[in-house]
């Protein structure tokens, strides 16, 4: 028995990690966008993360096969990102987002040195 939800354990994690990466495809679930409001949080209050990334995966949608409630959710957390300032990024495939995560990273690492 803990004192703590589990999704709080995740949250203190997320607050000191350096790099934060949240990925999406058909829904935002809550503890997912819990832990992105956590991450934009501390960073703003904090400055750490000092990295966070946000990518979309572009998936065909056939909307009569999907939840619409899914679909709300997706559309309402871009809209939030955008009103934050903060950019996503899309992606069609595991390779493609992989490629984009090494990209991230070197700039980071170039960043370093």
């Amino acid at each position: 028995m803990s004192r703590t939800r589990l999704q709080d354990e995740y949250n203190n994690v997320v607050a000191e990690s350096d790099i934060v990466i949240c990925l999406f495809a058909t829904k935002v679930g809550k503890y997912t966008e819990e832990e992105f409001e956590v991450a934009y949080a501390n960073f703003k209050k904090r400055g750490k993360p000092k990295y966070i990334y946000t990518y979309f995966k572009d998936v065909q949608l056939i909307v009569s096969d999907m939840n619409m409630d899914d679909l709300i959710s997706l559309n309402n957390f871009k809209k939030k990102l955008s009103d934050l300032g903060h950019f996503y990024t899309s992606y069609k495939t595991i390779e493609d987002l992989t490629g984009q995560l090494r990209n991230q990273l070197d700039k980071i690492i170039a960043d370093l040195y």
